[in-house]
């Protein structure tokens, strides 16, 4: 019976147009012997037509705008690899990415989640590479990241957009994190305090720049906002932490 990983990924007006180039690194992807990929493509808010690739493979569905968490966990709700992989619309995945992240956490079993390094795909079609500041190739402890992420001033060591979880621990913490924006990273940090992760250093995505990315909107980045959605996902990390370090009674 062929094992499955699963790449879910939201979409909305305008970014539904980069779908065909996401489904071609898709179509590129080799896979270990055994395994097979799905594509999960959840839309938010209602749906004008259905992209249509003539693969089962791909499933598609649409439900009423409720932002990006919103739409992954309704993608992750019709998905059944015991992996899953985060794809955002808009980005494209690297040659080998799918691999890779099946053969770290088959061969790492105390591993509960895998990210990697990315790539700046730029809007004239230049990839360029920049300087993370990343952990380098290897198992990441639990709570390392936290404590990066707080004393850089809220700056990730790696790209939440490369994460691929475990399905039974990605369930287990509720799915992306219920924020308006920066769900992945709320995600990222209460994985990295209950489970060890693993940092491929060889890139698996190529991060698209364009005018309507949404992390370069002005709300994404207005400093209120971003104390807020922050330092709810800081709270919650360090509550999960104590959670977890506190000795049986």
């Amino acid at each position: 019976m062929m094992r499955t990983i699963s790449v879910v990924t939201p979409v909305h007006p305008p970014h539904t147009r980069f779908l065909p180039e996401a489904y071609e690194s898709l179509c590129a992807q080799e896979l270990p012997e055994g395994w097979s990929w799905e594509w999960v493509i959840q839309h938010d808010g209602d749906a004008e037509s259905e992209p249509s690739f003539g693969d089962p493979r791909v499933t598609f569905s649409a439900s009423p705008a409720a932002g990006a968490a919103g739409a992954r966990n309704m993608a992750l709700a019709r998905s059944r690899g015991e992996f899953v992989r985060n794809l955002d619309a808009d980005d494209l995945l690297v040659d080998g990415a799918l691999r890779r992240d099946v053969e770290v956490l088959v061969r790492h079993a105390h591993v509960g989640w895998v990210t990697s390094a990315a790539l700046d795909l730029l809007p004239d079609g230049e990839v360029v590479s920049w300087a993370s500041g990343d952990p380098g190739e290897g198992v990441v402890e639990p709570g390392w990241m936290l404590d990066v992420f707080i004393s850089g001033e809220w700056r990730l060591p790696v790209v939440p957009g490369t994460m691929c979880v475990r399905r039974d621990l990605l369930l287990a913490l509720g799915g992306w994190m219920a924020l308006p924006r920066s769900e992945d990273t709320g995600l990222l940090m209460a994985l990295q305090t209950v489970s060890a992760g693993y940092f491929i250093a060889t890139p698996s995505m190529l991060y698209r720049k364009h005018g309507v990315q949404v992390t370069a909107g002005n709300l994404h980045n207005d400093p209120v906002d971003k104390k807020l959605r922050y330092g709810m996902i800081v709270d919650r990390a360090q509550a999960l932490r104590h959670m977890y370090t506190q000795p049986a009674r």
